[in-house]
C-alpha cells in the first residue's frame, strides 16, 4: 500500500495554510532557500523542461529594487518579507533539453517555434512556482503569492543579462503574521466546477 501524507501534513500544505500579508521579524536562512529549491526541482514538468528561473530577493537592496516594480499595496509585503522570490521562465529552455531530457531529441520539438516555447515555459514554470510554495510550506514556512507588479520592469531590473528570461509572478516567503490575513474566502464544492465522467 502506498504511504500517504498525514492529516497534520495535509493541514500544513493545504487546509490550514494561508496566503500571508504580513511577516514576523524572523530570518529565512540561505540553507532554507536551498532546501526549498531541492524539493521544488523534483516536481514534474513536461519532458523535464525545468523552464522556471528564480531570483531570491533577500537583501534589503534587492527587495527595494523589486518593490519599485510593485503596486502600492504590495510594496510593504515585499519589503517586510524575509525573502521574496521572482518566478520567471526561460523562452529558450529547450536549449537545456539535451541534458535535462536525454531520452529523446526534445530540443527539436521546440526549435523554430517560439510561440510553443512560450506557452510551454509559461505553463511549466507556473507549476514550478506552485511546487515552490508547497516546498516552503512543507519546511514550515509561509507564502504570500502576488501578481500586482510590473512584469516588464521586473524583467528589465532582474533579468537584464538574460534577455530570454521573463518575470511572471512573485512570492514572499517567511514566517507569516496570522493577524494580517483575511478570513478564508469560499472554496467551491466538487460539483460546482467539476465533472466526473
Amino acid at each position: 500500500m502506498t504511504n500517504t501524507v498525514s492529516d497534520e501534513g495535509l493541514d500544513l500544505l493545504f487546509r490550514e495554510a494561508r496566503s500571508m500579508n504580513g511577516w514576523l521579524d524572523k530570518e529565512v536562512s540561505d540553507e532554507q532557500i536551498h532546501a526549498i529549491y531541492e524539493l521544488l526541482k523534483m516536481g514534474p514538468t513536461s519532458a523535464n523542461q525545468q523552464p522556471g528561473r528564480f531570483v531570491w530577493c533577500k537583501s534589503k537592496e534587492a527587495k527595494e529594487k523589486l518593490a519599485e516594480t510593485a503596486s502600492e499595496q504590495n510594496k510593504k509585503k515585499i519589503l517586510t518579507a524575509p525573502v521574496c522570490v521572482i518566478i520567471g521562465y526561460d523562452l529558450d529552455f529547450h536549449e537545456e533539453l539535451p541534458w535535462l531530457f536525454p531520452h529523446a531529441d526534445a530540443k527539436s520539438w521546440f526549435e523554430g517555434d517560439e510561440a510553443a516555447r512560450k506557452e510551454s515555459a509559461f505553463r511549466n514554470s507556473a507549476l514550478q512556482g506552485a511546487y515552490l510554495m508547497l516546498a516552503a510550506r512543507a519546511l514550515g514556512l509561509d507564502c504570500g503569492p502576488m501578481s500586482g507588479f510590473d512584469q516588464d520592469a521586473a524583467t528589465k531590473a532582474f533579468f537584464a543579462n538574460q534577455p530570454r528570461y521573463r518575470a511572471d509572478w512573485i512570492c514572499s516567503i517567511g514566517y507569516g503574521d496570522r493577524s494580517t490575513i483575511f478570513p478564508r474566502s469560499p472554496r467551491p464544492e466538487f460539483d460546482t466546477f467539476n465533472k466526473l465522467l
